[in-house]
């Protein structure tokens, strides 16, 4: 099968998905080998692909020139949430078939970032879309690129990604994931903080609207105090950790 990206560039979905474990710190989900800023500035160096640029925000799919394969991603959260029936549009077929990407050739491109973020009841799968006119037609496609990190396939175009068991790969940017399970607190709070850093309540703590207020101050409580699953705790603090300095504090 082939894939276009934006601005026509295109891969080949290959045998092989990639094995390291997704990272969820809040923006972004990455799928990468690296583990620190400085590794990352080597792997981009020398891998090809998308990338950001400064203000410009783009996901980042990073390919090795030896092979074309596909060796890592970084894809963006959308901070605009669809209402609950759009996001109860989002297909779940066909299922996803597992796979990896293979450059129809080295050069650099640019995939625009998704623009609309559709989250399952209770967060069991966040789903991101370049827009919610692709809910208007089925998909032909979801290539499993790594373990529960899906890419999403309309008309030979990818038109978006999913995440499932986003609580699982809670972590900061360089740190893999706990192996064990995440708790049913965190599953809540996740719920919480993604609430709270999407729209439309991110408007309201952004006015400083007292409800809106009340309720980052008492998800940072619940954060701090938390016990159990230390490690996504700390994680999810991250996520709010801006909006607490500026609105909260």
């Amino acid at each position: 099968m082939k894939l276009t990206f934006s601005n026509g560039w295109r891969a080949t979905v290959a045998e092989d998905p990639l094995l390291l474990l997704p990272r969820f710190a809040g923006t972004s989900v990455r799928v990468v080998p690296y583990t620190g800023e400085t590794e990352r500035g080597i792997f981009l160096l020398n891998t090809f692909g998308s990338q950001e640029f400064l203000w410009d925000v783009s996901d980042e799919f990073r390919f090795a020139p030896d092979g074309r394969q596909l060796v890592g991603v970084d894809l963006y959260l959308p901070d605009n949430s669809a209402f609950a029936e759009d996001a109860a549009r989002v297909p779940t077929t066909p299922a996803v078939r597992p796979g990896g990407l293979r450059a129809d050739e080295a050069r650099n491109f640019r995939h625009s970032a998704c623009t609309v973020l559709c989250r399952a009841p209770e967060d069991a799968v966040l789903t991101c879309l370049r827009d919610l006119d692709v809910l208007d037609e089925p998909l032909d496609a979801r290539i499993g690129i790594a373990p529960d990190v899906a890419l999403l396939v309309q008309h030979g175009a990818v038109v978006g990604w999913s995440l499932t068991d986003p609580a699982r790969y809670l972590t900061t940017p360089f740190a893999a994931p706990d192996a064990d399970p995440p708790s049913l607190t965190t599953r809540r709070l996740l719920t919480e903080c993604l609430d709270l850093i999407t729209q439309p309540v991110i408007s309201d703590v952004e006015e400083s609207d007292p409800a809106a207020l009340a309720r980052l101050r008492t998800l940072d409580d619940a954060l701090r105090n938390q016990r159990e699953d230390r490690h996504r705790a700390d994680a999810l603090r991250t996520f709010i950790a801006e909006l607490v300095e500026i609105y909260a504090a």
